[in-house]
């Protein structure tokens, strides 16, 4: 899962560990679907940094909600505001996320330079998602050899 440091950093979710965030502002609908169909309670995920001067992998988290409906889509404050969206139909999902781990910055240099990882999702060209899947075997590999 991507977040600006900005918005939501692997620090701000250290700094309360115990604390659930939910993640909104999904506005993909492949994310989204990420999201609902893939995401369970207890998986843990790679806390990405995007859009900044120094992106990659900065710590791991783990899911604490399933795929519930994105309480920003209903909030015409928030940037995610979608006055299309129905609460009785939402668009939108997010899931909640809680710390897990700080990990050194792997960049997306360091993930190319290891072959096992050559088709992880995060890595294609063009892949600008802010949720994408992990296959096992890239899970294992980068808690084994990379972080």
């Amino acid at each position: 899962m991507k977040s600006e440091p900005d918005d939501l950093s692997i620090d701000d979710l250290a700094a309360v560990p115990a604390q659930a965030f939910e993640w909104t502002g999904v506005r993909n609908y492949q994310a989204r679907n990420y999201m609902r169909d893939l995401m369970q309670p207890g998986d843990r995920l790679l806390f990405w940094h995007s859009s900044c001067p120094r992106p990659g992998i900065a710590g791991l988290a783990e899911i604490v909600a399933a795929a519930g409906p994105d309480s920003s889509q209903f909030d015409p404050g928030s940037p995610y505001f979608d006055p299309r969206s129905d609460p009785s139909s939402p668009r939108w999902l997010s899931v909640s996320v809680r710390f897990v781990a700080r990990t050194p910055l792997v960049s997306p240099a360091e993930l190319r330079r290891h072959p096992a990882l050559a088709d992880m999702v995060v890595l294609r060209r063009g892949n600008r998602l802010s949720v994408m899947p992990v296959t096992a075997q890239e899970w294992n590999y980068l808690m084994e050899e990379v972080l």
